[in-house]
Formats: structure tokens, sequence, C-alpha cells
């Protein structure tokens, strides 16, 4: 899809419902092997937070493509010792092919978009994840054949997952219910351009109603209740979050052919029961595995051809 090249990804709202559909096509084929593709290019990671299913899962995507990849960790580079992020982004446009950043806060990474002209990948930020819903929206359509029309529930923090959660769903014809305490609810501008995108044909609901939002639901999704930079709340959160752990009881409320998903990594009989993630309905680990199939077909359409 030329559309596609040359383009950041800043938020999963930059795509079109083409190109997201395109891109959940292509990554099945490159994981069935019906599709090879090659782009002997080089990409940078600029990661300011903590990570191994992104890092490992970006990695191991370009190298399939016949590519290289340049880990900039910045404690080792002269971000570290603030340099400005105009300066760096200017240097590392001479230098790679395609940039994937992960870090805090999304005008940082708006900021290396503006004075980079190579691609730059939202690899994370507090506001969104849109790499891991593209992995997320393909393993729910391996497991029920499409995803028009089926309903995904997320508990939890109304966080970066549940952001783009919402906006993936929106996009894709999909119901999604955001069940969450009333203090921790995601960002209502995303959740307005959620319900827009939606436009009355799928459900887009905020509720603080655990047991309701689970109910028939098709796909339970859940995340850390503490993202990173949180880590000092999490005393605080656990009890207001406990409503909200997905366990074999929550798990009896949803539909009897419901699966379980976790974007990792999980702190097990908090969030989500041990019982649940080991479970015959958890599909966690091909999710995982997701990462890295839906992120080759990204930086493929998104990169020039050899």
């Amino acid at each position: 899809m030329d559309s596609l090249k040359g383009r950041d990804l800043l938020s999963l709202a930059d795509l079109s419902i083409d190109e997201l559909n395109y891109l959940l096509d292509l990554a099945a084929s490159l994981k069935s092997g019906m599709v090879k593709l090659k782009r002997n290019k080089v990409l940078g990671l600029l990661f300011s937070k903590a990570s191994t299913r992104t890092r490992v899962s970006f990695t191991v995507a370009m190298y399939k493509l016949g590519g290289q990849v340049i880990d900039l960790n910045p404690n080792v580079t002269q971000v570290s010792r603030g340099e400005p992020l105009v300066d760096t982004a200017r240097v590392l446009d001479r230098y790679l092919d395609i940039l994937a950043i992960r870090t805090f806060e999304q005008k940082d990474l708006a900021t290396f978009a503006n004075y980079a002209k190579i691609p730059v990948i939202n690899a994370l930020t507090d506001d969104e994840h849109p790499c891991q819903v593209l992995a997320d929206l393909m393993t729910v359509k391996e497991c029920f054949g499409k995803l028009e029309g089926v309903t995904l529930t997320y508990l939890g923090d109304g966080n970066n997952m549940a952001n783009s959660l919402m906006l993936g769903c929106a996009m894709t014809g999909m119901n999604v219910r955001i069940a969450c305490p009333q203090d921790f609810q995601p960002n209502a501008e995303i959740v307005e351009k959620a319900k827009n995108i939606a436009n009355g044909k799928t459900e887009v609901t905020v509720t603080a109603d655990a047991e309701a939002a689970v109910k028939n639901a098709q796909v339970i999704y859940t995340d850390v209740w503490a993202s990173m930079g949180q880590e000092e709340e999490a005393k605080i959160r656990i009890p207001l979050f406990k409503p909200y752990q997905v366990n074999q009881q929550l798990l009896k409320l949803a539909d009897k052919n419901a699966i379980v998903l976790h974007c990792l990594p999980a702190h097990r009989d908090e969030e989500i029961t041990d019982d649940v993630i080991e479970g015959s309905q958890s599909r966690v680990w091909d999710q995982a595995e997701n990462r890295m199939h839906a992120q080759q077909a990204l930086l493929a359409s998104i990169l020039e051809s050899d």
C-alpha cells in the first residue's frame, strides 16, 4: 500500500481503516510464510523506558526483513546528558532509515517526528501504544476469524493501552468497553475520538462496573495497574483496582468462548490470576508473538523496497 510509504505512526488514528486492515492482513501473510519481503534498511531504537517484547520484536522483525538495528540506549548517548531532542532528531535523520521511540511524553515523540525526515514510530508513550494494538487485533482475528461485531472488554487502569484499544476497536468495527475506577478513566479526548470513529455503529463504553462490562464479551483484556513511572503508586492502587482483577469468577460472566489477553509484563495474582493467564482461554503468548509479525508488516509497509 503506497499510502504508507515514508509515513510516521504516532497514533493508531494516523491510519485509515483500509490501511489498518491492510497491515493486519499483511502480518497474517508474513506469519504464515505466504509472503516474504526484504528491506535492507537500518532501524534505530531509542527507548527511554524498559522493554522486552517491544525491543526484541522490533529487532527480530527488522532482521527478518534483511535489515539492521541500532539500539540507541539513552544512557549511553548524549540524550542522557541533556542534548536537545531537536538536535538528536536531526542527527539521527542523517544516519537511519527509520526510528522507533519508546518514551514518556507524546510531545517528545512529536518533536522527533517534526525534526526528522525519516519515519518515526510510536513504540509506546504515556498516551498510546499503537504497535501493541496491531498485534492485539491480529490475535483477535486469528481466534474469531473476524473483528467486526466482536466485543472487547478492557479492565484496569485507563492508560495508554485503554486509549489505543478504543481507537483500534472503533476503527475495525469492534465493540469496546473500558472498565476502571472512576478516578482512573482513559483520556477524555481519545474517548471522544473513538466514539466519533464508531459513529454509533459500534459500542464505545467507559464504566466503573467491571461485571457489567465483562458480561458476554468475547475478549477480556487487562494490563498492569501501575505503569512505568507509577511504581510508587502501586500500593495505593491495588485495593482500588481489586474489583477489576481478571479471575475465574469474573471470566464466568463473559462469553463461553471468550479469550484472555494481556500486553505483558504481568503481575500474576494482581491484575490477573495465575490460573487464568495459564488457562485454556489465555491467548497471551500468541499475542506476544504477533508483536513481531505486526511490526514486520508495519516496517515493510513504511520503508521503500530495496
